[in-house]
């Protein structure tokens, strides 16, 4: 490959980058990649720090240490990626473990890219009942809204007849004028 393709790819590779990514030769990218701060990360991903600690306290990611600063890889990035699509479409952190880990198998992703699809089928069906559940609960509130709406306007309308045979009866004398 010549230098001037070489160039273009890296181009290209580095635009796809966050704006707050090191490119190779900046101060943060190492021989794997680009690297990010926890702060970051928290920022890019609208999340708090102490939830990117919790992931790596439940073996999600697994940034490397320059004393006490956490360095997170391109792959930890992708990973974080992955945990707040899983927990938005209702996994478990364990069930997205399960699956993000399998990256690590080494067998062309077949493997996991079977285990996710089935993850996922599962996961429609779950939120497909979800949905049935929920749509049963909104029936069930619409027809209390219109049985307790029914009942107000029978007392109303009752009360307006009581509220009438109880008040004195006014003579067409006595009707104020407009």
């Amino acid at each position: 490959m010549d230098t001037q393709t070489a160039h273009k790819d890296s181009s290209a590779a580095n635009a796809a980058l966050p704006a707050h990514a090191a490119r190779p030769g900046e101060p943060g990218h190492d021989a794997d990649g680009p690297t990010f701060s926890i702060t970051q990360l928290a920022e890019e991903f609208d999340v708090t720090t102490r939830a990117i600690r919790f992931y790596e306290d439940k073996d999600l990611l697994h940034p490397a240490r320059d004393g006490q600063t956490r360095i997170y890889s391109a792959r930890d990035r992708a990973r974080l990626l992955l945990i707040q699509r899983g927990k938005r479409v209702g996994f478990s952190l364990s069930e997205i473990r399960e699956i993000i880990d399998l990256y690590d198998l080494r067998d062309g992703l077949t493997k996991q890219l079977v285990h996710a699809r089935g993850k996922y089928e599962e996961q429609i069906s779950k939120l497909e009942a979800q949905r049935k559940d929920i749509d049963e609960s909104i029936k069930l509130l619409r027809d209390g809204i219109n049985f307790v709406e029914g009942e107000l306007a029978k007392r109303k309308g009752a009360g307006e007849c009581a509220k009438a045979a109880k008040s004195p009866k006014i003579t067409s004398a006595e009707q104020p004028q407009a």
